[in-house]
């Protein structure tokens, strides 16, 4: 084992160490944390309205709390607002003079890290009998299983669509004969299409998704309204807009005799894009729920960010290794790769630490709840990768040095093709464990 891997796997346990052994109180979705009427109350007169005191700021969300008779009777005469000065306070108006009886509230509400959340609470005016209320002041989405599983795979491949366009940095920066290589550009071309396609479904998926309903149900007008409402929605047509114009910036990158100046200008129009893209996915995490929203957005970005880079030019490697290939562009490129990678994973494994510091709640946490199985699988499935790239690494030193006359790398080519290849099926395995995280809730 070289000391370069040691050093990458010391990483990872200080990662490990400092995000679970210090692990601080978690972020969660949003919560409710009292309520007037208290859910089980009984009240001698009617009240004039029902308020809900939240565990975060969510804003005025439309038709976001109901309350019903015991006949299923909408009871509600105005819309939701803010009734004081606290702004995670929401509450309703209801009708004058309500009749004894048992009520029951309902209430769905997306959190800042763009999760539902429904439950209810019951409440009696006089002396009749409570309705049950199965699931009080509860915290569970309540998503349709089919809906939930679509939006977690489509989370997937919109992390997939923007590694794929991480790619884009090593054929500019590493490898600029890619730009003519039809492989290579086929990549960043399948890169945006991804990305557009996942950004469009997360949105006609995120109605059905906060209602609870089937995929029947993503082209109800109602539920596209409701999600352009929240900044979730709006965030997702940033998306699509920046991957659009994206598109058009990494086609006049790919052109081999652009001057350099417009070269220059384009660069900088796709760092921009490309900010926003990322921006999009850490403005709807966990990372914004969090009390200090700013440095763990901040962490987010630099993590999803390193990821696409790092996870973008190890695909763009595999094109790279494909048959036969000049040794005077592979060595360059390979030789500019590894510096671009190891800075990546420093970056990966910091800001990681950080936000599994701000996210695990305990060492407990890690096999007696979901979020921390599934976060330690990622772990896991992140030192895997290490280990084989240090294969990779090793392979390439070999056939570079072993070119011959020719000018040719063909050593070790077949023993670095098969671990760039479990290389790429990891990076699959692990981005899909952090599509699932994404949909999970830290204390769940």
């Amino acid at each position: 084992m070289t000391r370069r891997l040691f050093a990458l796997l010391a990483l990872v346990a200080a990662w490990f160490g400092v995000a679970v052994l210090a692990a601080a109180p978690a972020s969660a979705h949003v919560e409710l944390l009292s309520s007037n009427p208290a859910d089980g109350a009984r009240l001698t007169s009617a009240p004039a309205q029902v308020s809900l005191t939240l565990s975060e700021n969510i804003g005025i969300q439309p038709n976001s709390i109901k309350v019903v008779d015991t006949n299923g009777t909408n009871v509600v005469t105005g819309p939701v607002f803010q009734p004081g000065d606290i702004a995670e306070q929401v509450a309703v108006k209801l009708e004058p003079d309500l009749p004894e009886g048992s009520y029951l509230v309902e209430y769905a509400f997306v959190s800042t890290d763009s999760h539902p959340v429904r439950g209810t609470i019951a409440f009696v005016v006089g002396t009749g009998p409570l309705i049950t209320s199965a699931g009080a002041v509860s915290a569970s989405t309540g998503t349709d299983p089919v809906t939930d599983a679509l939006f977690t795979t489509f989370r997937w491949g919109s992390f997939g669509g923007v590694a794929l366009l991480g790619g884009l940095v090593f054929v500019l920066v590493c490898r600029p004969a890619g730009r003519t290589d039809p492989a290579a550009r086929k990549l960043i071309t399948v890169g945006v299409g991804l990305s557009a396609v996942t950004a469009v479904a997360g949105f006609l998926l995120q109605g059905p998704y906060v209602a609870g309903r089937g995929v029947d149900a993503v082209f109800d007008p109602a539920l596209i309204e409701a999600t352009l409402r929240v900044a979730y929605g709006k965030l997702l047509l940033l998306r699509l807009a920046a991957i659009v114009a994206l598109a058009v910036i990494a086609r006049r990158l790919l052109t081999v005799d652009l001057p350099e100046r417009s070269r220059s200008r384009y660069e900088n129009l796709g760092i921009a894009a490309g900010f926003l893209v990322l921006l999009s996915f850490s403005a709807t995490g966990h990372a914004v729920a969090d009390k200090i929203m700013f440095l763990s957005v901040s962490a987010d970005l630099a993590h999803f960010g390193a990821m696409a880079v790092w996870v973008g030019g190890l695909i763009q490697l595999a094109v790279l290794l494909r048959g036969r290939y000049p040794a005077e562009e592979a060595e360059p490129s390979l030789a500019r790769f590894h510096s671009i990678a190891t800075v990546s994973i420093v970056i990966m494994v910091v800001s990681g630490a950080y936000l599994g510091f701000r996210l695990v709640p305990s060492v407990e946490a890690l096999w007696t709840s979901s979020y921390g199985i599934v976060f330690l699988l990622k772990l896991t499935g992140f030192a895997a990768l290490l280990l084989v790239a240090n294969v990779s690494r090793t392979a390439v030193r070999r056939g570079i040095a072993g070119r011959g006359d020719s000018g040719v790398v063909t050593a070790d080519l077949r023993r670095l093709r098969v671990s760039v290849g479990v290389e790429v099926l990891i990076v699959a395995v692990v981005l899909a464990l952090a599509a699932a995280l994404s949909s999970m809730s830290p204390t769940g």
